[in-house]
């Protein structure tokens, strides 16, 4: 239990570092560089050599991370991909709108399924991405951005003016999830009070900020319940737990007999079709450029992919103790089990018998338990990266996650021991 809390503890410090997924993305470069990646940029020519650590980011949103073969450039890939981003609030434009009483608060909009009622009444602050006027008018500067210190929160109505609030009330996404962040003496005062803020947090002058990515997020940190701490509970364990175990197998491993990838991308909670999404050819491209820097051909390409197999790594429903009749009578994953083998029968996971196997004996392997989830028939079910990739490259591949209660909540909970199941069963995969 021990080494599994030392694995929760590292998957929390990093949660609370990051917040939004640039900060995601931000976090896992310094853990690269730190590890002795070379950054590539991709409108340059790349000169690889065969063994070499490197990565790419995209948007600042979404990162791709790899160790190349030394077996040459048909050898295949070892490719784990997750997301960056989390449902939350993003904020609008022109966001300060004055109430009565001089309370400005915020206009925002909703990113992706969040389960609203879970932001009232919380500490709730800023982070995301800044754009900055420059010389060259198609690069403006990206500053990443976070206020530690809580700014804002959305208040709930008082259960004295809704007496059924109990029993079902539908909300508002325009009205009822505002946030309020300042009072303020007169009008003039709340206009340009966020960019001012902005601003003054980074050190420019407000006409040089263009523009900016923004969002809300929840500042309690990451931490364990339970009688012996057998719970962690956080924001965004959907999916940053699984970026993650795929940062710390990449650099906990040192196969070269096939290229290992991790690729985390941004935008699966809104259907990935951003450039940055897995709907996009963003791994395909990266693949192709890597056999091609190797010295290898169109034919080399093929064969390597031939040769490939994906883990799509995005949490899974647990069994829910209160709401047993939510689940498949017989697949459905508990709480510290081990990872999820997620099925199903209409093809919205790129899981097969033959992928499940793999996957499977990867976990024996690696000595962790292993589980199945299955939709109950009666209840329509998501998709994620795995099947939306697969339109893009035939790859062999897998879908699966951690089993977690409350996801698309502000705050998620899965088994502590878990994550150190993951991270093995990640490790054996890379290391075969």
């Amino acid at each position: 239990m021990e080494d599994a809390k030392l694995s929760a503890r590292s998957l929390m410090e990093f949660l609370d570092q990051s917040p939004v997924n640039f900060l995601a993305v931000k976090t896992v470069s310094r853990h690269l560089d730190d590890a002795g990646f070379a950054r590539l940029d991709p409108s340059e020519s790349w000169q690889l050599a065969p063994g070499g650590k490197y990565y790419i980011t995209k948007n600042s949103s979404a990162i791709f991370a790899f160790v190349l073969s030394t077996e040459g450039p048909a050898s295949g890939f070892r490719i784990i991909s997750a997301h960056s981003d989390s449902p939350g609030f993003r904020i609008k434009p022109k966001a300060e709108m004055l109430t009565e009483g001089g309370i400005v608060k915020l206009n925002v909009e909703v990113y992706g399924g969040p389960i609203l009622y879970t932001w009232f009444d919380r500490p709730l602050s800023i982070a995301g991405r800044v754009m900055l006027r420059t010389d060259n008018p198609l690069h403006p500067r990206t500053e990443i951005i976070r206020f530690d210190r809580p700014l804002l929160t959305i208040p709930h109505l008082a259960i004295h003016f809704n007496r059924a609030v109990n029993d079902g009330n539908p909300l508002s996404r325009q009205k009822d999830m505002l946030p309020v962040i300042a009072i303020v003496r007169d009008a003039a005062e709340k206009d340009n009070l966020l960019l001012r803020t902005v601003a003054d947090a980074l050190g420019v002058s407000m006409a040089d900020i263009i523009d900016f990515d923004l969002s809300l997020f929840d500042t309690t940190p990451a931490c364990l319940v339970g009688l012996n701490e057998e719970f962690l509970t956080s924001g965004r364990l959907d999916d940053l737990s699984m970026v993650h175990g795929a940062m710390t197998a990449l650099l906990e491993t040192t196969s070269t007999r096939q290229t290992r990838v991790m690729a985390i991308f941004d935008n699966e909670e809104t259907g990935s079709g951003t450039k940055q999404g897995a709907a996009s050819p963003v791994l395909m491209q990266l693949l192709r450029r890597i056999v091609s820097a190797l010295g290898g051909s169109e034919e080399d390409y093929f064969r390597g992919i031939d040769k490939s197999f994906m883990v799509s790594a995005d949490n899974a429903h647990a069994f829910h103790p209160n709401y047993s009749e939510k689940y498949d009578p017989t697949n459905h994953p508990v709480v510290g089990g081990g990872p999820v083998i997620k099925i199903n029968a209409n093809c919205k996971y790129m899981t097969d018998a033959d992928s499940a196997a793999v996957f499977r004996t990867i976990c024996d392997k690696a000595g962790v338990p292993c589980q199945y989830f299955v939709n109950h028939s009666d209840v329509a079910g998501g998709s994620t990266l795995g099947n939306i990739l697969t339109s893009q490259i035939d790859l062999r591949g897998v879908d699966m996650g951690e089993a977690i209660w409350a996801m698309h909540s502000v705050r998620e909970t899965m088994a502590t021991r878990d994550h150190a199941y993951t991270i093995a069963a990640f490790k054996t995969f890379f290391d075969l």
